[in-house]
């Protein structure tokens, strides 16, 4: 790859186009190829995108003399056999949340991309959104001593209506659906990377909507956790929530209380409340909030996806990221995420039984 830009490959027509393919170009990446399982619609969104090939599988587009890197942001169901084949192809890999469907597929995918000897990165851009690098800077400088409680909760209607269109998978637990994945595994990674190790988890996986949970996977996640510190902590998140969004979390001590609601940071202590001045990447792109639901996310994803892509761009030529204040998420990261989504689902099939992340 000296000399030139790394050729990516980009398995995923919808999040895939609408945001790993700027975020690629944005840092300096060259996107060389759309895979889609339909190929007549991944010929469309790649003209429409601007990429040269389109291709019908990920084998077809590992031909193509410039596929150094492969995006993997197809079903969920699909990651393990996908990841799998751009790892023994010799390829750097970035797999979507979440990253497999159960740990013991993401134990053997680590141990796959360990021996190769690739570049092997989880999608949570979300730990370069400069509020959450400033909520993470400030449990790291100790402002509010040892960590003794912390909550995580968001309500939002994205999927309430029950007539709402959506990917299939989405609903479908059996091809990795259900909202625990979808967002709460972002959450997951936040809690590890702020706070550290799970010890236990008590949950349930509820259906708030009017959907059939007999048949749908979930669209609310809660559950009650303990850190291997210590920490107490109780997480609760839905997309079947009437009415305007709510997202708010926050971690006490001893010194004070840390508070991360919509992309502000407050520190309240003895001495009174106060803004934590934001720290982290400068992202790239200003991208504003859109009415269209297909684009609803677009404006906080794009930015932390662009810095994401360009510690990928980085490490694939192999060189020291230009951001590395926050190291990325690895296959290892995705391995202990695994385990946690495990142990949640185990918790809520025994009616919130308290269980082991170990």
């Amino acid at each position: 790859m000296t000399g030139r830009a790394p050729g990516v490959v980009v398995v995923g027509t919808g999040f895939g186009c609408r945001v790993h393919v700027p975020a690629a170009r944005a840092a300096g990446l060259d996107v060389v190829a759309l895979v889609g399982r339909d190929r007549e619609r991944a010929a469309r969104r790649a003209e429409r995108s601007g990429v040269e090939a389109a291709c019908g599988s990920l084998t077809e587009a590992l031909r193509l003399p410039r596929s150094d890197i492969v995006v993997i942001a197809s079903p969920p169901a699909t990651h393990a056999e996908l990841a799998g084949e751009a790892v023994a192809a010799g390829r750097h890999v970035l797999v979507e949340k979440p990253f497999t469907t159960s740990a013991g597929e993401a134990e053997r995918l680590f141990d796959e991309a360990s021996r190769a000897g690739v570049v092997a990165l989880v999608g949570h851009e979300f730990r370069f959104a400069p509020e959450r690098v400033t909520f993470r800077q400030a449990v790291r400088d100790g402002l509010v001593g040892t960590p003794r409680i912390a909550s995580f909760v968001g309500h939002l209607p994205l999927v309430a209506p029950p007539d709402m269109k959506a990917p299939p998978w989405w609903f479908d637990p059996a091809l990795g659906g259900g909202w625990l994945g979808a967002s709460v595994s972002h959450l997951i990674d936040a809690v590890r990377c702020w706070l550290g190790e799970f010890d236990s988890v008590s949950a349930a996986l509820p259906m708030v909507s009017d959907r059939d949970p007999a048949t749908h996977a979930e669209d609310t996640a809660a559950a009650r956790f303990r850190l291997r510190s210590g920490c107490e902590g109780i997480l609760q998140q839905s997309a079947g929530v009437w009415g305007d969004r709510v997202e708010v979390m926050r971690v006490a001590g001893p010194l004070g209380t840390l508070t991360l609601h919509d992309d502000t940071v407050t520190l309240a202590n003895a001495s009174g409340s106060e803004q934590l001045e934001r720290v982290g990447p400068p992202l790239p792109v200003d991208v504003a909030p859109s009415d269209d639901p297909r684009h609803a996310f677009t404006h906080i994803e794009l930015g932390p996806a662009i810095v994401q892509a360009g510690i990928l761009r980085d490490l694939a030529l192999g060189r020291d990221p230009e951001y590395h204040a926050v190291p990325p998420a690895t296959f290892a990261d995705g391995v202990a995420c695994m385990v946690v989504l495990d142990a949640i689902r185990r918790s809520a099939a025994r009616d919130g039984a308290v269980t082991a992340t170990t």
